[in-house]
């Protein structure tokens, strides 16, 4: 089969696109052609050599949308079955998704009823299944102002679609440091748009309901001073590349704040079926931004690290 194979930590364009053998079936497992997948940032910070427990070479991806192929759990799963996956080591403790076919454990492989076509549904598992899960732990109410930090991410444009369809009285506020893509956000639902300099926000007596922090531990100190009072903080993302805080006290840093987190290995069978049921009630637009073939996986990954993105990169395996 063909597979984009990381062999040493490299620049984009040096992602090795070459044939692999085909993974063998083995119990508990199950092999799944794959149809799509998203390009997210750890990704991007693996192929920089910033995952040291990740052992090269490796095949990256940490989700996919495809069919069963061959299965040893023939009670819940079925050849031609149309499914999903994320994370549960996939593109870190073993191969996986930046190919043809992926042999994934049982446990993480989620059945999914929907119409979405195979380009729809490739954006919505890590990202809108990561962006449902921090929505639900921010507990969101009528006529709640939120706060989306990392707002052009995958995750952030998601969050802001999701939040919309799930309060529809609430105020979206997001935040950039490219004030440029401030009419992309609104376009994509967000009320208001701020920009992030220095870590900072550039606003003066603003405060929010809720946050959901996606630059990560960077910025977190600075969004827990515009929370309110009785406010929660979700922290969920690591775009801006730090991940852990430092000389943190939390008496006086979480200004009386809630302080939660979620990560996607949280996932599973039944926030998937919740997520999708959302989705398709209220007709949401999951459709990605850009759309590449696995012959340029690196293309992909390239964009996402750059300026010009905005929202959520798939690449379709035909």
């Amino acid at each position: 089969m063909k597979a984009v194979v990381l062999r040493k930590p490299v620049e984009p364009d040096v992602l090795s696109y070459e044939e692999v053998p085909t993974p063998k079936v083995r119990q508990g497992w199950s092999l799944i052609k794959v149809k799509g997948f998203g390009i997210n940032r750890s990704e991007i910070f693996t192929r920089h050599g910033w995952s040291p427990t990740v052992k090269l070479p490796r095949i990256l991806g940490i989700e996919c949308v495809g069919e069963v192929v061959k299965t040893t759990d023939p009670n819940r799963l079925h050849p031609g079955q149309r499914v999903i996956s994320v994370m549960g080591g996939m593109g870190r403790a073993f191969d996986g998704s930046y190919a043809e076919e992926v042999l994934l454990p049982n446990k993480q492989i989620y059945s999914v009823q929907t119409d979405l076509d195979w380009d729809n549904l490739a954006a919505v598992p890590e990202t809108y299944g990561t962006a449902f899960g921090s929505l639900k732990k921010l507990k969101l109410v009528d006529d709640n102002h939120l706060l989306i930090r990392g707002a052009t991410s995958g995750v952030g444009v998601a969050a802001a679609k999701l939040a919309r369809a799930m309060v529809p009285s609430i105020t979206i506020t997001g935040s950039t440091r490219h004030m440029e893509k401030a009419a992309e956000l609104k376009a994509a639902g967000f009320d208001e748009v701020v920009q992030d300099k220095d870590q900072q926000l550039q606003i003066s007596d603003q405060h929010y309901d809720r946050i959901l922090e996606l630059v990560g531990a960077l910025t977190l100190p600075n969004s827990l001073t515009v929370s309110q009072a009785d406010g929660i903080v979700c922290m969920t993302g690591e775009l801006g590349g730090v991940w852990n805080l430092k000389e943190f006290e939390p008496i006086s840093k979480l200004n009386g704040a809630y302080l939660t987190s979620f990560e996607s290995g949280a996932l599973n069978q039944e926030t998937f079926d919740e997520l999708f049921g959302l989705i398709k009630q209220n007709r949401l637009d999951v459709s990605p931004t850009k759309v590449f073939d696995l012959a340029h996986t690196a293309d992909a990954q390239a964009f996402l690290d750059s300026h010009q993105s905005f929202g959520k990169v798939i690449v379709r395996v035909d």
